[in-house]
């Protein structure tokens, strides 16, 4: 099968179709605070193409802020770009921002520790919080597509990393960036989500009946 099937930069990969469905449900629960009043989103390591592949570029009073490590061009009205760290956002008041959302980012933060520093965060800045990442236990590691690669030796994933392409990952010789590439990555389980976010509900996406990610919510409930 094309790895393009599965790329998420594709806007017709199964990546986008899993994203759409996911969007689904965050609207249901965006809905439950929409009153007419402005609503003010901080994507915690979001990017304008995402919002744009989901249609909501233009939507009525809703304004997001991406946040990245630099701040990045951005191209309609309703969207503005900051430079952050999402391990720690002084520069953002308690409950700035109505809603955090964050997509397939918590992953990317190396330790466990690193990953309740973001969720504290998350929890602090914003009235409500939607948070999706994917799950340890599902068969296939989603960043380097290959079975069970979160379960093998750590030096079989360097090595691995060092020598092929794989997944959305090329090839990275260098011993020493492959180590970084691999620690980057450190998957959660569902109950370490919960553990991270314990105020959320948890949203389950399947495929062939196995949790494909994991999402922590936290909306009122209507």
């Amino acid at each position: 099968m094309s790895t393009s099937f599965f790329n998420p930069a594709s806007a017709t990969s199964a990546n986008q179709k899993f994203r759409e469905k996911r969007f689904k449900f965050f609207l249901s629960q965006l809905d439950k605070i929409s009153n007419g009043q402005p609503i003010r989103i901080l994507d915690v390591g979001g990017t304008e193409l995402f919002w744009e592949r989901m249609n909501f570029t233009n939507y009525p009073n809703v304004y997001v802020t991406l946040l990245n490590l630099e701040k990045e061009p951005v191209r309609y009205p309703n969207f503005t770009s900051i430079e952050g760290n999402a391990c720690n956002l002084a520069s953002i008041k308690d409950r700035e921002f109505d809603i955090v959302f964050s997509n397939s980012v918590i992953e990317h933060l190396f330790s466990f520790e690193n990953q309740k520093k973001m969720a504290n965060e998350v929890m602090r800045t914003g009235k409500y919080y939607y948070i999706q990442t994917p799950n340890r236990y599902f068969p296939i590691e989603p960043h380097w597509m290959f079975p069970f690669f979160q379960f093998l030796p750590f030096g079989v994933q360097v090595f691995l990393t060092q020598h092929f392409n794989m997944g959305h990952y090329d090839k990275i010789p260098d011993r020493e960036k492959a180590v970084q590439q691999v620690k980057e990555v450190q998957l959660l389980s569902k109950g370490q989500m919960r553990q991270l976010f314990p105020t959320g509900k948890t949203y389950l996406e399947k495929f062939l009946g196995l949790n494909k990610s994991i999402t922590m919510y936290h909306f009122p409930d209507k």
